[in-house]
Formats: structure tokens, C-alpha cells, sequence
């Protein structure tokens, strides 16, 4: 105080202009947030509704449409799931959603996103949530249908609570690698290996999401069951764009064109950026991977060679 004091008008006259770069840099950050507010729902805005590329496909009465039309919700109890799907199949694309799943107690219950051919034989790729007893982290499944042959599933723990809040995650499928993809960091990568014999999906699928009860298997190997007193539970899913080839038939050979920006060489393989990405997630991340079950698969299956 006594300083202030002896300065007199010319500490004043600094004082003064430093609250007013104080004030002025407040109102930067608040311009700063405002613009950044805006350009965040015009987003939002742009992005189609749900109905335009999706439809309800089970449980109608078990899902909820949010934000006019930009959320929707699934809820399961114990008389039904309910899941939605695409109106159309693609070939090739880079498929994505948003997605907060469901919190507390949701040892059981999976929330699925994932691609999915019709008829026999189909073909399928799968980010599965399997849920968890409160306090315990939900795992991520993923795995590989091909001409009706699965079982190549891979589990990693997230680096992060899914519950809290919306994350991406999305599959890169063109005529050379399959990429599952979480907040844009590559998690498991599967090749295109027909040139010695391992089979690729090339049936035309469409984009499924559903949240189910799968208490025989999902959570410690089925020993812990879904607890339906947490019930119901509640699964949010947001970004209903698609990048996709379209395709009227099972035929998808037409979508292997470099016309689509995801068939361009530089998606051929991982960058070195995300191959150094993937390498860490596979030695930080991963709690199972068939390709290192000698019990199940007593010989290396042919494409983790």
C-alpha cells in the first residue's frame, strides 16, 4: 500500500492500464470461447437428423430421439434392447458414430456399433462395449465375420471413462485394410491377406447399433449378471453423416473405386504417426487376442502371420 502511495499518478496511470489489458484479455477469451460456441453448433446444425440415413430396427418404444433429431437414445430394461440401423448398404467407406454408454452398474450389457451383411454366411465388423460392475472399466471387443466364419476377437481396456462423455469411433473399410479407429487412434488393424488364402469381407453391409443384454457372456466370462435393479440403462449416439459407398445389391465390387477418397493409396496402410499410435495400444491397451491363443487356436491363424 505504502508503495502504491508514493508512486502518485504514474503508478496510478500503470494500475490503471493493467487492468485494462486484464479486462481486455477477458474479453478475448470470451470472443474467443463464443466463436469457438458458434462454429461448434453450426456443426451441429449442418449435420443430417437421425431419419435421414437411419431407421429404428427393434424395441421402438426403448428409443428416444434428442436434440431435434441430432441424439438419439437407446434403452434396454428387462423386457427389451433396442437397436437402429442404416436404409441403405455400403461397399467401402469410413463409418463412424458418437457414442456415451451407459454408466454405474452395466456388468451384462453391450452396447454395439458395427457393419453387418444380410442372408447366410455374413460378414460383420464389431465395436462391442462390454459393460462392467461399477467402478470397474468397461472392456472394447472388437471382431471380424468373414464369409460366416468369426471368432477373431481382440479386447483392449480404454484409455478413458466412455460413460462421462461422447467419443468417435469409426471403421476405415477399403479393398486393402479394415481399421477400427477410437477418437482417431488406429486400436486394431486387419489386412487384406486373399493372396495367401485368408478370407476379407467384400459383402455389402450395413451400419447397426444396439444396445443388448448379454449376461451370458460379456462380463467375467458371463459369471456376473446384469443387474436390472440399475435398469433401464441408457446408451447416446450422435453423428448420423456417412461416408460410404452405396450399393442396391450383395455386389460391392464397384466400391473398391479410387473415385472414393478412402481407396486412395495413402489409405492403403497406417501413416507412420498412427502406426507408432497402434503399436503402443497393442502393448499398452490389449487384454485378449486370438492371434496369441495357442488354447483355442493351437496354430497361428493364417492371417496373424
Amino acid at each position: 500500500m505504502e508503495e502504491l502511495e508514493s508512486c502518485g499518478f504514474g503508478c496510478g496511470m500503470i494500475f490503471t492500464q493493467h487492468i485494462a489489458w486484464v479486462m481486455g484479455s477477458q474479453s478475448l477469451i470470451f470472443l474467443l470461447l463464443l466463436v469457438v460456441h458458434v462454429l461448434v453448433q453450426a456443426s451441429m446444425d449442418t449435420e443430417p437428423s437421425f431419419d435421414q440415413n437411419y431407421e429404428v430396427i427393434w424395441g421402438d418404444d426403448h428409443v428416444v430421439s434428442l436434440n431435434q433429431g441430432k441424439e438419439v437414445q437407446l434403452t434396454m430394461d428387462n423386457c427389451s434392447g433396442s437397436g437402429f440401423g442404416s436404409k441403405m448398404a455400403y461397399g467401402s467407406g469410413l463409418f463412424h458414430m458418437r457414442i456415451k454408454v451407459p454408466n454405474r452398474n452395466s456388468a451384462g450389457v453391450v452396447t454395439a456399433f458395427y457393419l453387418s451383411s444380410k442372408g447366410s454366411r455374413h460378414e460383420e465388423l464389431d465395436f462391442e462395449f462390454l459393460g462392467n460392475r461399477e467402478g470397474k472399466p468397461y472392456r472394447l471387443q472388437t471382431n471380424v465375420f468373414v464369409d460366416g466364419q468369426g471368432n477373431r476377437e481382440q479386447r483392449i481396456r480404454l484409455w478413458f471413462d466412455p460413460t462421462t462423455d461422447f467419443h468417435t469411433y469409426r471403421l476405415l473399410w477399403n479393398q486393402h485394410q479394415i481399421v477400427f479407429f477410437v477418437d482417431n487412434v488406429p486400436i486394431r488393424v486387419y489386412k487384406n491377406k486373399t493372396s495367401i488364402g485368408v478370407g476379407y469381407p467384400s459383402k455389402a453391409m450395413q451400419i447397426t447399433a444396439t444396445l443388448w443384454d448379454a449376461e451370458s457372456w460379456a462380463t467375467n466370462g458371463g459369471k456376473t449378471k446384469t443387474d436390472w435393479s440399475y435398469a433401464p440403462f441408457k446408451a447416446n449416439f450422435q453423428g448420423f453423416d456417412v461416408s460410404g459407398c452405396q450399393v442396391l445389391t450383395s455386389n460391392a465390387k464397384n466400391c473398391s473405386s479410387d473415385k472414393y477418397w478412402w481407396n486412395k493409396q495413402k489409405f492403403w496402410q497406417l501413416d507412420p504417426v498412427r502406426q507408432s499410435q497402434y503399436e503402443r495400444i497393442k502393448h499398452k491397451y490389449m487384454t485378449y487376442d486370438y492371434c496369441t491363443d495357442r488354447t483355442r487356436y493351437p496354430e497361428i491363424p493364417l492371417e496373424c502371420l
